[in-house]
This record gives C-alpha cells, sequence and structure tokens, in this order.
C-alpha cells in the first residue's frame, strides 16, 4: 500500500470538484426552472395564461327559494412587460372612465410590494374589477389600441331579496393574509368577507381553471394553444340550501324598520334557524359592484352600527325572560319545588319591588304568569343559601358555582362552538372569580347579586341565545346546536342540560298562562295555543329594552321565537306583539290582525335608524 498523503487528497480534491459542478447544476436548475420568476418570463413570450374563474354555488332558502345568484362582471388586468413605451394613456382613461390621477394610482398600488405582494411584470395583475358590460364597453371595441391590458370575465353577486344582509354576508377583494394563508388566492380574487359566504367559502368557491393562449413574435394572442389540449376546466362551487325561511326573514325584518333591535327564530326539535333578522340594516345588492367600498364605508361609519349583527353579537340583559330558566335550574338544585310559597307586597316589597298587581303568596306557575320579582328573588336567595350563606363561605360560592354550570348547560354564557355561525358574542354568566375579583372573596353574598334573580345585574345574553333558551324550554331539556345549512345535519348534536325533564312540564304550564291569562295576554294568538315570557331590561344609555320569547304550538312546537327591541320599554308592548306575529305568520301562513302589523312596520323608535334598503321586498300581505 501506497502511504503517501498526498496520493489520498486526489479524493479530497475530485470530491470538491464534483460538490461546486452539482452547486452550479442546481442553480442553472434553479433559474431556468425551479425559479418562479423565470419560468413566468419564458412561458409568457410564448404563452398567456387566463385564468378562467368557477360559477360560485348558488344560495337557497329552506323552501328552494333562490336568495344568491350570479350575473356577468369583468376585471381590467395588465401585464406590466408589454405596455409600450408610447402607451396612449388618456384615451385608454377615457375609454374606462377614470382620471390620469387614478390612473397614475392604481399603476404604483400595482407595482408596490408592499400593497401586491405577487406581483410580476411577467404575469397578469388586477387593474380594476368588479365592472359591468357599460363600464367596458368602450374598451372592448378599442382592446388593440391598448396593448398590456386584457378584460377578464368575472362573475358578481346579485339577490332576488332585499333583505338577510347579516346571513348572507358578501364578496370582497381577498386582502394579503388571504393570500399567505391560503394558495388557491391571488392578487385581485375574491372571497367570502363575512356571513354565510364566508363561512362556507371553501364550498361556495369552487376550483379554478386556466385557458393557455399562444403568442405571436410580437406578443399578440393567435388562439388556443394545442387546441386546447393543456387547458384546465373551471369546477363550479357547491349550492347550498339554508334553513332559513325568507319570507318570515323578510315579515320580521319589516316590523323591525325604524328600530334597534333583533328577531331570532329557530326550530325546536332540529335547531335550524327559521329568521336571524337584525335591524339596523341594509340591501345586500349595495355590496357588490365598485361602489362597494364607498358603502361599506358609509356602513362602517354609522353611529347606530349597522354591520354588527345585533342577533348573534349584541348582548343584553335578558330581563323577566331569565326567570323560565331560573325556575328550571332553581327546581333542580332543590331550592324550590313547585309549590313553594313566597310573599309579594307588590311596591312595597324589597330588596326588590314587584311591578304587577296579584295576589300573595305565590307559587312557581303563577309567579311566571304575573313574572313577580319578589318570588324570584326568594327562590334565587335560598337556592344559593341551600348550604351556607355568603360572605366567603365555601359551601354557599360551590352552590353558585353549581348554579352557574346549570344556567349555561342551556347554552348561555358561552358561544355555541359547533355552529356555523359567523362571528358570536359569548354574553355572560357571571363566575365566582369575577365577583370575588369585584368585591373580594368575603364581599358578596346572595343580597349583592340579587338582580340576577331577575335577568338584570351582571348576567347578558345574546338573541340567539334566548332563541335557543326556549327552544330547550320547548324541547323539554335539550337543544340541538342552532345552524344555518340545511343540508348538513346537526341532529347528532344533541345538548341535554343538567335540569331533569320533570321539572319542564311546570315551567312551560307557567308560560302558557302569560299569554292565556298573564303579562302577555295582549298578545294571545288566535287559534294558536303558545307559551311564551315577557321581559323589561333596564338599559343604563336609555329607556328599558322590550324583550319577549315564545315557542308554539305547546304541544309539539314548531318554533321558537326570542325578540329584543331596543328602548322599547315594557315587553309586551313591542316585543310580544312582533313575537306573536312571527308565529302567526309561520303557523298559518297568514295574518288575522293586519291592524296590528301595520303598526309594528310603521312605528319608529329610534330616529336616527337609516334605512338603506332599496324597496325590493314588500310587506306581507
Amino acid at each position: 500500500m501506497i502511504n503517501d498523503r498526498l496520493y489520498y487528497r486526489r479524493y479530497v480534491i475530485s470530491a470538491i470538484i464534483v460538490l461546486v459542478v452539482l452547486v452550479l447544476l442546481y442553480q442553472l436548475f434553479h433559474l431556468q426552472i425551479g425559479s418562479p420568476k423565470y419560468k413566468d418570463m419564458a412561458d409568457s413570450n410564448a404563452f398567456l395564461k387566463r385564468t378562467v374563474f368557477p360559477v360560485r354555488g348558488l344560495i337557497y332558502d329552506r323552501n328552494g327559494e333562490l336568495l344568491v345568484y350570479n350575473q356577468a362582471a369583468y376585471d381590467i388586468t395588465v401585464i406590466m412587460r408589454e405596455i409600450p413605451a408610447d402607451f396612449d394613456t388618456t384615451g385608454f382613461c377615457e375609454a374606462v372612465k377614470i382620471s390620469r390621477e387614478r390612473f397614475d394610482e392604481r399603476m404604483g398600488d400595482i407595482k408596490n410590494l408592499r400593497k401586491n405582494r405577487g406581483y410580476s411584470p411577467y404575469t397578469p395583475q388586477t387593474f380594476m374589477s368588479q365592472l359591468k358590460m357599460e363600464d367596458i364597453a368602450q374598451l372592448q371595441e378599442s382592446e388593440f389600441r391598448f396593448p398590456g391590458f386584457y378584460i377578464q370575465q368575472h362573475t358578481l353577486r346579485d339577490y332576488t331579496y332585499s333583505c338577510a344582509a347579516h346571513v348572507l354576508g358578501s364578496i370582497g377583494e381577498v386582502s394579503h393574509s388571504d393570500i399567505e394563508r391560503d394558495p388557491y388566492y391571488a392578487s385581485g380574487d375574491y372571497a367570502g368577507r363575512d356571513g354565510v359566504e364566508y363561512t362556507y367559502e371553501n364550498s361556495l368557491r369552487g376550483e379554478k381553471g386556466v385557458e393557455v393562449l399562444l403568442r405571436d413574435s410580437k406578443g399578440r394572442i393567435k388562439g388556443s394553444y394545442e387546441n386546447g389540449a393543456f387547458d384546465k376546466a373551471p369546477k363550479a362551487g357547491e349550492n347550498i340550501t339554508l334553513t332559513i325561511d325568507i319570507k318570515l326573514q323578510e315579515f320580521a325584518e319589516q316590523m323591525l324598520q325604524g328600530k334597534l333591535g333583533s328577531i331570532v327564530a329557530i326550530e325546536p326539535h332540529t335547531g335550524e334557524i327559521l329568521t336571524l333578522a337584525s335591524n339596523p340594516t341594509w340591501d345586500p345588492a349595495i355590496m357588490i359592484g365598485r361602489q362597494r367600498g364607498n358603502n361599506y364605508m358609509s356602513l362602517l361609519n354609522d353611529p347606530t352600527k349597522p354591520l354588527m349583527n345585533r342577533a348573534t353579537q349584541a348582548s343584553y340583559a335578558p330581563g323577566s325572560t331569565f326567570k323560565t330558566v331560573q325556575a328550571c335550574v332553581e327546581l333542580e338544585l332543590g331550592g324550590i319545588t313547585p309549590s313553594t310559597p313566597f310573599p309579594c307586597s307588590g311596591t312595597g316589597s324589597k330588596p326588590i319591588r314587584c311591578t304587577h298587581s296579584h295576589g300573595s303568596p305565590v307559587a312557581l306557575v303563577k309567579a311566571i304568569e304575573q313574572s313577580c320579582n319578589p318570588y324570584f328573588w326568594h327562590a334565587y336567595r335560598v337556592t344559593l343559601e341551600k348550604n351556607g350563606y355568603g360572605n366567603g363561605n365555601e359551601k354557599f360560592r360551590d352552590q353558585y358555582s353549581k348554579w352557574r354550570t346549570y344556567i349555561m348547560s342551556f347554552g348561555l354564557g358561552k358561544t355555541f362552538e359547533d355552529a356555523d355561525l359567523y362571528q358570536q358574542k359569548s354574553g355572560r354568566i357571571p363566575s365566582v372569580e369575577m365577583y370575588d375579583k369585584w368585591y373580594g372573596p368575603k364581599g358578596w353574598k346572595a343580597l349583592t347579586i340579587r338582580s340576577n334573580s331577575i335577568g338584570q345585574g351582571e348576567v347578558e345574553l345574546t338573541p340567539l341565545q334566548l332563541a335557543n333558551m326556549v327552544a330547550t324550554i320547548a324541547n323539554g331539556g335539550y337543544y340541538i346546536t342552532p345552524h344555518l345549512n340545511k343540508n348538513d345535519s346537526m341532529l347528532s348534536r344533541r345538548h341535554q342540560t343538567l335540569v331533569s325533564p320533570k321539572w319542564f312540564s311546570y315551567v312551560q304550564e307557567g308560560m302558557f298562562s302569560v299569554l292565556d291569562h298573564g303579562t302577555g295576554r295582549r298578545s294571545q294568538i288566535p287559534g294558536i295555543d303558545a307559551c311564551g315570557k315577557t321581559g323589561t331590561a333596564q338599559n343604563s344609555h336609555g329607556k328599558d329594552h322590550s324583550v319577549f320569547v315564545v315557542y308554539a304550538p305547546k304541544d309539539n312546537p314548531k318554533i321558537a321565537v326570542a325578540v329584543i327591541i331596543e328602548n322599547g320599554g315594557f315587553g309586551a308592548t313591542w316585543a310580544a306583539p312582533m313575537g306573536s306575529l312571527m308565529v302567526e305568520r309561520y303557523l298559518t301562513d297568514s295574518i288575522s290582525r293586519p291592524d296590528l302589523y301595520d303598526r309594528m312596520c310603521n312605528s319608529v323608535i329610534n330616529t336616527n335608524v337609516i334605512d338603506r334598503k332599496h324597496g325590493r321586498g314588500k310587506k306581507f300581505d
């Protein structure tokens, strides 16, 4: 064996040479094949790859009514490297009806890598979007005069009804974060921004196609490459059927005109949302086309906050409607029995006075019927103090935590995490930790938090939670997660409350008495046995809110409704009539009280509510 270190060095040198060659080959491969930049340069010399956008899925209501469909629209795209030095900018601006300043501003935005991170001078960039035929007609006639600019066919959404804007949502241009998160999107693409359009974006959008066009040596389009052999056809988006009854939705929104508030209706045994109405609202058609941006800013700056869906994003003190779930939990925890009596001294009652005149003492059913505040204060106190007094007593604190857990088992004080709803507020059922922070561990007791007993104080619920609460009572102790997609069965998502089914009949009897001869008797529904509860929720910012919950029929319920009218005063004044009309409209497809309906539609409570609807809908008759 040759024992010479120089002999072995030749292997090292050879390895280095091989490594350098491999690095050079990799760089060459990367530049010519792997790099998108050079690939774009090479391809753009011979081909134009034009994106073919898919038809977005249609949206229907539960009865097959078409709600959202597509109309033809156009984008103007530009390939920067193809714009000649002597480009007729003035003529182009005249053709597309924009100013020279707007042209320069838009071209600058396209080239700005901070605003348009996907910019390449070799690939199409969106110059203008969401144009109608009349907007591009002049350009189409003289497109040959403006090399580098192309007309790209697209679609816009359109609407059969001028309602349900919060439910349906809208389409808008994707953001930088959208593009980074999902490679499907490119600059200038559109996606659902809110509502159902956002929640079901992946299903509705479909899959893009590609059309490969051949260029000549001067860059002019000569036609399809290889007779379309390398084209990819787009795949249309999936259609979606909603649980919404659009006629009932329209009916609810008409009654909400001139008011701040919400109406939510649910089919109890399925959890299907029949109506999700919030006011102020807008005609969804104003959020399409070139004026979308201006209209959006107008809605955003409106002090009445129309962009907020009050049905899911606003929380209120539920007032006396909360007494129904209070009764269920207090029965289960053994604080009361159905026959437990408590005294009531009317307006002279302390520490919480009664706002209704009735006999004394009262038991549970009568207390619900007459909405007796002292009864529910005593029932709440006795329940919480069953195992100990407050002021730091651990048994009292444990009992309060147990009360809270049982209340929340009705879907209250938390979002419906398995729902398909866009943006929800959790509401609030206050915790021990919250009160410890406010008052100190030894600084609070039942008397301190007495307002909770009648749905005031720190308790806050959304209208959706209220509707689900009454649906749970109608079902005798369970609810199906509220949802909007009718094609996606949610029946397996059944939530059982912690309250035994045996107690619900007493609460149901009390709610029936409310409409039969109690606080809601003026809102009886002709020919329909219904169960309801009125509420008047104190409001620190003005007049009390009017609240009402109802389900019907009493046996085999088909609809549960919650109504909140801000600054409406007593529950029986505004919310109860609206709730009763909703039930009658849904169950009978008619209205036997047209004068009441007209009064609900034509009365204005909040004069600062702007009517932004185009009036394509009409009042029920």
